[in-house]
């Protein structure tokens, strides 16, 4: 399985999207989001299911659920 991985800066966050590759041919999104200020922790946020055919969808689809994210919990 191969991995992409790209990273974003939002308010005080880093936003790690990664797309991990399915034997099926689709893509699972995943999400870390670290604060970047005092208390730094790296949390692991679920994303939700989708279809994802392509790398940069799941990685796209990672991104929204970690604004979405910030502006509920950050």
């Amino acid at each position: 399985m191969t991995e992409a991985t790209t990273i974003y800066q939002h308010e005080n966050y880093e936003l790690r999207c990664s797309a991990k590759a399915l034997d099926s041919g689709e893509f699972v999104p995943l999400l870390v989001i670290t604060k970047q200020v005092w208390p730094t922790r790296s949390r692991d946020i679920a994303v939700r299911r989708g279809d994802y055919t392509s790398a940069e969808a799941a990685i796209a689809a990672a991104h929204a659920q970690g604004l979405e994210w910030i502006a509920n919990y950050g």
